[in-house]
């Protein structure tokens, strides 16, 4: 039994209560844009909907998942309790404090500004302060994370850093700097803003320290997920992970290269110069790297599995693994749908391809594929994985945990190939009423968003599913001695191969120097123009 139980069991309920919020706020969008005649169905209802189902999926959830299983990876991989662990109670409230905060901003209605909050959309202090606070916390638990390894560093001066705290490692440099842009716009223009002590803001410069941390974001949700690809996954299957070193150096590439590619957001905004964009556009065709050699050593790894049972065939290896484990089925189908959004994200990254897509309902349905459901669905899986071995509980509900990950599959293909198709057709995202008065060219989208509705429902139930076996195992799960939680072991154990990957600081300087080259020099361009700025405009 781990000793930091209950601290990362915290964070794993403020996520799955995150969760269910969120997904209940998507169900009421989906139906919506299906212009359906619905009693609660306004444009109000609508934004609001959108920003806390964006605010609390991508930012609630997923921080305080990640935060809770890092608890879980330290302490079981390093072998050792966590260190300060009074930090890191203080940094979970500190945390959740913030959420409460940016929660009740949304939900009263005084932060209808998007998942993006771009200025001049204007919310109430208390959003900003939240976001703040939650940033602050993630920092608290980063500090935790670290200590605890440089504690077991110095005991163990020449051991190999566990993989699993290697991948960890690799998320916390990789939040760390790019939450440096959204603190920067948080604290030293949204906030003084919105309380007035400054009458405009430069929305530019917002959406340029924004996106220094909006891309990267993505990998900070990802990164744990490969960690949990490369290190549970593969002993959930019984098998081995086929390649120690190739999982570090796609860690390390990560580091390196998630940084400096934000401006690929921004390829139709004015203010950042097109050499600039150009040079972020390298690095984001560059990150998609790293993403193909996960596939390959996982695939491999699942190959194993099954060759280990028996196998003996091109394919029917795949017979044999344990897809009716929701722990497996989740982690499996969320690669395919992640296989299948990394196409979109290629054309998103190029500047010809991504001016015909740009601000359509393609990028909502790229964005469900890669984060949506290679995120999200991998979370359920470890979720199903390890919530009953800090509970000490049998899972509950098991055929709702079964077949909730082919529900998410399958409305998740209904929903973002609509969208990919619709977003061809030009019907635009993040918009109430899009019929635009009868125009004919409105009239071809009606029939998608009638699928991607009940793509949106499919996902809904499957949200149902998750929630209630996880409520139900917490509340009423039949106590009962669960397996230790062990990560999986290589085919080869890596010994001196490859160690300089294990050298964190040197990769540290390397991203530290890509990304001044990257923002340093627009940002200070930026600067020496002419700027107006502009007052604030709440939207309701």
């Amino acid at each position: 039994m781990i000793e930091s139980r209950k601290l990362a069991l915290a964070n794993f309920w403020v996520a799955i209560s995150a969760f269910a919020i969120a997904a209940g706020m998507a169900v009421m969008q989906a139906l919506s844009r299906a212009n359906l005649d619905l009693p609660w169905r306004t444009a109000k209802m609508y934004y609001l909907s959108v920003t806390a189902h964006g605010v609390l999926m991508a930012l609630i959830f997923t921080t305080f998942f990640i935060m809770g299983f890092g608890y879980v990876v330290a302490e079981r991989a390093l072998g050792r309790p966590i260190a300060q662990r009074k930090l890191a109670w203080g940094s979970f409230y500190v945390a959740l404090l913030g959420t409460v905060l940016v929660a009740w901003a949304i939900l009263w209605n005084k932060a209808t500004v998007l998942y993006t909050f771009y200025p001049p959309l204007k919310a109430h202090p208390a959003f900003y302060i939240g976001a703040a606070l939650l940033v602050i916390g993630s920092w608290g638990w980063c500090w935790v994370m670290v200590r605890s390894y440089i504690l077991w560093k110095q005991a163990n001066p020449e051991a190999r850093t566990p993989l699993p705290v290697h991948g960890y490692l690799a998320t916390i440099i990789v939040w760390i700097l790019a939450t440096v842009g959204v603190a920067a716009e948080v604290v030293l223009l949204l906030i003084p803003w919105s309380l007035g002590i400054t009458e405009r803001i430069d929305p530019i410069l917002a959406r340029i320290l924004f996106w220094w941390f909006g891309h990267p974001l993505v990998y900070f949700w990802l990164l744990p997920a490969y960690v949990i690809w490369y290190t549970v996954t593969p002993r959930v299957a019984g098998g081995k992970l086929f390649s120690d070193p190739l999982a570090r150096l796609v860690f390390v590439l990560f580091i390196v290269l998630s940084t400096p590619v934000g401006f690929h957001h921004q390829f139709l905004d004015p203010g950042v110069r097109a050499g600039w964009k150009l040079f972020h556009a390298f690095n984001t065709q560059w990150i998609l790297f790293p993403s193909l050699l996960t596939a390959f050593t996982v695939i491999a790894s699942f190959e194993i599995a099954g060759r280990l049972k028996g196998a003996r065939g091109y394919l029917d290896w795949l017979e044999e693994l344990p897809w009716g484990d929701p722990a497996f089925s989740s982690v499996a189908l969320a690669m395919i749908i992640f296989a299948v959004g990394g196409f979109g994200g290629a054309i998103n990254a190029s500047y010809g391809m991504n001016a015909m897509i740009h601000n359509t309902a393609w990028v909502q349905g790229h964005f469900h594929l890669t984060v949506g459901t290679a995120t999200a669905l991998t979370f359920m899986g470890a979720a199903y994985w390890l919530m009953p071995k800090l509970l000490d509980r049998e899972l509950e509900l098991s055929l709702l945990a079964r077949i909730q990950p082919y529900l998410w599959f399958g409305g998740m293909l209904l929903f973002s190939v609509a969208n990919h198709l619709t977003g061809l057709k030009g019907m635009p995202r993040r918009i109430y009423q899009f019929d635009y008065g009868g125009s004919e060219v409105a009239d071809q989208w009606m029939g998608g968003t009638g699928i991607s509705a009940l793509g949106g429902v499919f996902l809904f139930v499957s949200a149902l599913c998750f929630v209630a076996v996880m409520f139900g195992t917490g509340l009423a799960g039949k106590r009962a001695p669960q397996a230790d939680i062990e990560f999986a072991e290589p085919l080869e154990e890596p010994g001196s191969k490859a160690r300089i990957l294990d050298r964190m600081g040197l990769w540290v300087v390397v991203a530290v120097a890509l990304v001044a080259a990257a923002y340093a020099y627009p940002i200070i361009q930026h600067l020496a123009t002419e700027r107006f700025g502009a007052r604030g405009v709440p939207v309701f």
